[in-house]
């Protein structure tokens, strides 16, 4: 069983004009070893949650698989020091996990660090489908919207979200981390499971648009990435090159757009 996803801790306030004790509910952090066929593959700092989402999106999205039905016998195994998520391959698969080997033991914050060679980090990108179209209140809205669906950031103000937009629909999927790749992989890992089509919506994120949020989107094949804050200038090219809108800055009824604008349309929202 995985550890509880955030504790209550002691502290002190201190203030301009005091000193008090408070009592908040931090989120946990711990290694979990992603294991496929008895290998590791990557060590990544995480919250213990929706770790059977996370396994499942990160294979997906580092390309060891191309559908949930390729791994097998999933089991979560404590060691004193950390978590395993331990899968099983499908054979032809083993050699994609063989020519795909990471090893990270990194910061939250760089879902690259540990790659093994440049080329593995400048990996080319699939062209995504055309996708759905949204009006622009709802991307104007939909990191509010996110906000509303977060209970962990309630609780200790110290994860990022990522969440599934559906034109029409709103929100219908979020998963929480302290990492924000560690979050999106928990969320396509979690759609690929129910059989949720990740080109059909846009995958909204409480974070900065980097390159390796672009990278796992386009593999996923997800068409539109809204963010609270800025895209980086590489991941922008990325974005170009895949064919995938960005809408940054989403906040306060505004966003910035770059990127095949024309997802971005005025008036009713496509829901076909």
């Amino acid at each position: 069983m995985a550890p509880r996803p955030h504790s209550s801790q002691s502290g002190l306030s201190v203030q301009s004009d005091r000193t008090v004790a408070v009592h908040r509910s931090l989120p946990e952090e711990v290694a979990v070893a992603m294991v496929f066929d008895g290998s590791s593959a990557a060590v990544m700092m995480a919250t213990p949650a929706d770790l059977q989402d996370f396994a499942t999106g990160f294979a997906l999205s580092e390309g060891i698989v191309t559908a949930p039905d390729q791994l097998d016998g999933f089991e979560l195994a404590e060691h004193p020091n950390g978590l395993e998520a331990r899968f099983w391959l499908r054979e032809d698969r083993a050699e994609a996990l063989a020519a795909r080997r990471r090893f990270m033991a990194g910061p939250v914050g760089c879902g690259l660090c540990g790659i093994d060679s440049l080329d593995a980090a400048a990996r080319a990108l699939p062209l995504v489908g055309d996708g759905p179209r949204f009006t622009r209140a709802e991307v104007a809205c939909a990191t509010d919207r996110l906000r509303d669906q977060q209970p962990l950031h309630d609780q200790t103000h110290a994860t990022h979200a990522a969440g599934f937009l559906l034109p029409g629909q709103g929100i219908t999927f979020v998963r929480e981390d302290v990492g924000r790749h560690n979050a999106l992989d928990k969320l396509i890992g979690a759609m690929a499971r129910q059989g949720t089509d990740a080109s059909a919506g846009a995958v909204v994120m409480t974070s900065r648009l980097s390159v390796e949020l672009v990278q796992k989107c386009a593999i996923a094949g997800v068409t539109t990435l809204i963010a609270v804050s800025a895209p980086t200038a590489h991941a922008l090219r990325l974005a170009e090159g895949a064919g995938m809108t960005l809408a940054a800055f989403a906040r306060g009824g505004g966003f910035d757009l770059y990127a095949h604008p024309h997802r971005i349309i005025d008036g009713v929202p496509d829901v076909a």
